[in-house]
């Protein structure tokens, strides 16, 4: 059985839709595939309709968290987070949250690019975004297009990476909050990428027991960005907490060249994951997604404002460039699955600034 557990589509920063992410699963034999977009479910619904018989679909989405250091700075480490409740509150807040942060860290790259002469606009981002919440990759792509770099790698290298002089910070969860939401809204939680980028600075076997002791239920140890040392390193450090070891391709269509299925999660491992969800939100498969909990529970608690949320978002941003906070700010899921709108600034809920 071939299990890959961090895929995204164009619901986030990838480049296939939820239909083509699938379609692309199935023709690199997955039996498995988890839609992870970031800090949205919005692509669960055409992910589940697209189905072909005999591939299983796992619901979840990647969150964007923060680690506390002791000197007062924070790292990225983001999470994986599946068979979550999508119409838990706290979990529709968070999101509606994040996307906001992600759509006015991204504008505000894009004006100190405008503003030092690189031929891109607000206007080119928020196109190539589509409505999804705003991500680097996206004004990877709007460089690209504009004939600044020849891919969206040069970009981020050029101009958008972490250090360097257009990057913007954004406020992100505390990865503890985030652990204990996804566990509430009855779903488990899977660390991703525990060895890239500034994550690989602070998640020490130490922190990793912290996270453990709080509800943290897996460590991705089978990607693309790991060596050999790392994997070995990850898989002790999970086999010591009693933690699920996962693998993961981390797919984002053409955003990267790695492909989906290019790491895989061991069936026995994936069954543990399985186990600890409560069952509010299940596998999904061809013969199942019709009468799915995600259907009945999301088409009881389906708001009509949350339509007309929205509607008015999608103007805002024809006028301003900041209506897609809104427009993004209702996650559609299975079924009828929607939810009123819940305002939440930065203010109302704990983040750490990266």
């Amino acid at each position: 059985m071939r299990i890959d557990l961090h895929t995204h589509s164009d619901a986030s920063d990838g480049t296939d839709t939820p239909a083509e992410l699938v379609a692309a699963a199935a023709a690199a034999g997955v039996d498995v595939l988890a839609i992870t977009d970031h800090d949205t479910t919005l692509g669960w619904a055409a992910a589940a309709a697209a189905l072909p018989a005999g591939m299983s679909l796992v619901r979840g989405a990647e969150f964007s968290t923060s680690y506390d250091l002791p000197t007062g700075h924070s790292a990225s480490v983001h999470v994986l987070g599946y068979l979550f409740d999508p119409t838990d509150p706290a979990i529709i807040e968070e999101h509606q949250r994040l996307r906001a942060e992600r759509l006015g860290r991204g504008l505000a790259i894009v004006d100190r690019l405008a503003a030092d002469g690189v031929p891109i606009t607000r206007e080119q981002v928020l196109q190539f975004a589509g409505g999804a919440p705003v991500g680097r990759p996206h004004i990877g792509r709007a460089l690209v297009a504009a004939g600044v770099v020849g891919t969206v790698t040069e970009a981020f290298d050029r101009y958008l990476a972490g250090n360097g002089k257009y990057y913007v910070a954004k406020l992100d969860t505390p990865v503890d909050v985030a652990i204990r939401m996804i566990a509430a809204a009855g779903g488990v939680s899977v660390v991703a990428h525990g060895r890239s980028r500034s994550a690989a600075r602070v998640l020490t076997a130490e922190r990793f027991a912290e996270l453990a002791a709080i509800g943290l239920n897996g460590i991705e140890v089978d990607h693309a960005d790991h060596d050999g040392a790392a994997r070995l390193e990850l898989a002790g450090i999970a086999a010591d907490l009693g933690l699920v070891i996962t693998g993961s391709s981390d797919y984002h269509g053409s955003n990267k060249s790695i492909g989906v299925g290019q790491e895989l999660t061991a069936p026995a491992q994936f069954e543990r994951l399985l186990a600890g969800a409560d069952g509010r939100i299940g596998l999904l498969s061809a013969d199942s997604r019709s009468d799915s909990r995600a259907d009945s529970r999301a088409d009881s608690r389906a708001d009509s404002s949350a339509e007309s949320s929205a509607e008015s978002g999608a103007e805002s941003c024809a006028e301003s460039g900041r209506g897609a906070v809104e427009n993004a700010g209702t996650d559609s899921q299975v079924g009828v699955i929607s939810s009123a709108d819940h305002d939440l600034s930065s203010a109302d809920r704990p983040g750490v600034l990266r």
